[in-house]
């Protein structure tokens, strides 16, 4: 699967904000060319959310054991809450021991993010290429999902009371 083939599914969804940094976009140089997937349908970046997957294209400094920056290689990254988590590695997010971040193809705990119930894919291909893009899916609805909750009790009166954490 091609960084390119995520994005277009990624852009065919409804409300989608894909914001990719660059120079002119005022972000940190290391963030740009990475790709930060929201649910946006006014096409603003949400205050107080956080992207629900990303795309990173090279390592960052306290994120280097997927070995990004070899040619060719970029990783997706996608919130999947514990329970799924769970499924897809066999291990509790609080507590896993993976340790072949580098491996592609193969669904594994995010390496920084990963007890918050993040999974990332190096390089997806055809063993993967499938389930990233139904994770994808259901990270694009569980945000759409937050922000229609969010919307109506603003629209209430009401308050969330907390922050923008899944509901698991």
């Amino acid at each position: 699967m091609s960084m390119a083939q995520i994005l277009d599914a990624a852009r065919s969804l409804e409300g989608i904000l894909v914001l990719v940094p660059d120079e002119d976009s005022g972000a940190p140089e290391i963030a740009w060319g990475d790709c930060f997937f929201y649910y946006a349908p006014d096409g603003q970046v949400p205050q107080n959310v956080q992207p629900f997957a990303t795309l990173v294209t090279k390592d960052y400094p306290d994120d280097t054991r997927s070995q990004l920056d070899a040619e060719g290689r970029y990783r997706v990254n996608i919130h999947v809450g514990r329970a799924a988590f769970q499924e897809l590695t066999g291990e509790d997010p609080r507590s896993f021991t993976w340790s072949d971040y580098a491996a592609e193809d193969v669904v594994m705990p995010h390496p920084v993010y990963g007890a918050l119930g993040w999974v990332s894919v190096v390089v997806p291909a055809d063993k993967t290429m499938a389930t990233v893009l139904r994770l994808l899916q259901d990270a694009y609805d569980d945000a759409r999902a937050r922000a229609d909750r969010r919307a109506s009790g603003a629209q209430g009166g009401a308050s969330s009371g907390g922050a923008d954490a899944p509901d698991e």
